[in-house]
């Protein structure tokens, strides 16, 4: 029972570690459908911490199969007990593979977060050349491709709005908008609606 009770504790450990390696990709999600916005920056933190959390699911999903995958002598065999013989489906491979494909899925979260973020469909419509303006806005906040959707996504849902292009490895977001149907206030105020931090880096100050 002892090598069981160890790799459930590997694989509860390991869900808990995968899970935190891609909160700070997974709050923006969670805030969108829950219709929390401000809250989609609140583990932005975590991102640094990323790798080494990834590296110790890695690890703790390892610990958490050897015993399942290792052979057992004649001797454990011949001394094994029914209940031994007979695990319940949470001491089973069965469970630690769900497990593990779950901890995959978790760290690969920010890789297809993008997926749930809808993009609105929009007419094209002519726009006088002398009307688009195209601006650069710092973002704080942004760790993930998952931010830069959110971020694209939120402003994409104001009117006017050609182009948008979000880069949490820059720290921006480049918007190309009409500016007789949109202005710099409104973008900023919906870049800042996701949770992220707008700051104009034109001029270096937070409006």
């Amino acid at each position: 029972m002892a090598p069981n009770k160890t790799s459930n504790t590997a694989a509860y450990t390991g869900i808990f570690t995968a899970v935190a390696a891609s909160i700070c990709c997974i709050t923006p999600v969670l805030a969108l459908i829950a219709g929390t916005s401000g809250i989609a920056s609140t583990f932005s933190w975590v991102e640094p911490f990323r790798p080494y959390l990834i590296g110790l699911t890695i690890i703790v999903l390892v610990f958490a199969w050897y015993p399942k995958l290792q052979s057992k002598t004649q001797e454990e065999k011949d001394c094994a007990c029914d209940e031994e013989a007979k695990p319940s489906f949470w001491q089973s491979k069965n469970f630690l593979f769900i497990v593990t494909v779950f901890a995959g899925l978790m760290l690969a979260f920010p890789y297809y977060s993008n997926i749930f973020y809808a993009q609105p469909s929009k007419d094209i419509v002519y726009v006088s050349q002398s009307n688009i303006i195209k601006h650069t806005f710092e973002v704080e906040g942004m760790t993930c491709a998952g931010c830069e959707a959110h971020v694209e996504s939120e402003v994409n849902n104001l009117d006017g709005i050609l182009s948008v292009k979000a880069s949490y490895a820059n720290t921006n977001t480049v918007v190309e908008y009409d500016k007789t149907k949109v202005d710099l206030v409104a973008i900023r105020e919906a870049i800042n609606k996701t949770g992220y931090k707008a700051i104009d880096t034109e001029n270096k100050e937070e409006k």
